[in-house]
């Protein structure tokens, strides 16, 4: 068991002040922390519920929208890629100029880079998964699970009405098991991803949070860390952007302090994967 789990998993639930000062590990911890996805932090989602019980105007009737068809889906390239695909192949994954994405959300989520594995299982969805029906009923649960009872499923409902057509995950340990970089991809209707990205963005403005690093190139991307306490081992960064019909999520844990701009770099190559058409960031 490495150090990094001994302090996850310690018998006695240190607190705060037990962990200040923690001795240095001889080694680099090897495996990774098992943690729920963005344990410190309020999920999109969740905020999003909480606008629609005050009645911020986010809700089943801002909602409604059609996409239309394109003639055409376009891939969407590549992080790196050279050149892009000719007009006459036949992509399995991309986005169309209107903004929906095609093609499996494991094809959109980005391959593991360079020095990475796959990291621990994110709760009972795995670690490299595109959630089935089941799994996404369950997901909508996890959302709302912690608002008062009488109002889950008012707001279940209403995150349904966004149009939910799916959710993928994979997880990302780094070669020295010092951090895990957790991405999900969110699909549904586009007015209700810019909604919720823009409510994480008040939610980073706060001041509860600590100012995270810029995205370049997406103005529109949202990074921030919880409060840290004086000589606490671990740290966490969130960030969040949407891109189309999709909210990109990003939960990152790690030996503190984290390498933000390696983070950084992840998330960036992850909506670079899923650029639109025609569009400029």
């Amino acid at each position: 068991m490495s150090d990094l789990d001994n302090l996850r998993t310690a018998p006695e639930a240190p607190t705060p002040e037990a962990l200040v000062d923690p001795p240095v590990p001889a080694t680099p911890p090897t495996a990774p922390p098992a943690t729920p996805r963005a344990r410190f932090v309020l999920r999109a989602t969740a905020a999003v519920a909480a606008a629609v019980l005050v009645g911020a105007g986010i809700g089943v009737a801002v909602i409604k929208v059609r996409y239309d068809d394109a003639p055409a889906p376009v891939a969407a390239a590549p992080a790196g890629a050279a050149a892009a695909p000719s007009p006459n192949a036949s992509p399995n994954y991309g986005a169309w100029s209107n903004g929906s994405h095609f093609g499996s959300l494991r094809d959109l989520l980005l391959p593991l880079p360079i020095g990475y594995q796959l990291g621990p299982d994110e709760g009972d969805y795995g670690d490299d998964t595109s959630l089935t029906p089941d799994q996404l009923n369950s997901y909508l649960d996890e959302r709302v699970k912690d608002l008062p009872k009488e109002k889950r499923d008012q707001v279940k409902a209403a995150l349904r009405a966004e149009g939910r057509k799916g959710a993928g995950v994979r997880s990302y340990l780094s070669a020295d098991g010092k951090m895990v970089a957790t991405l999900w991809l969110d699909q549904f209707n586009q007015h209700a991803v810019e909604a919720e990205n823009a409510v994480m963005g008040a939610l980073s403005d706060t001041g509860v949070f600590r100012q995270g690093p810029s995205v370049p190139g997406y103005s529109d991307a949202h990074c921030f860390l919880p409060p840290l306490d004086p000589g606490a081992p671990l740290d966490d960064l969130e960030c969040t952007a949407g891109v189309g019909d999709l909210l990109v999520s990003m939960h990152v844990e790690g030996v503190a302090p984290l390498p933000k701009s390696e983070a950084v770099s992840i998330f960036r190559q992850q909506l670079e994967r899923l650029a639109i058409p025609g569009a400029s960031a």
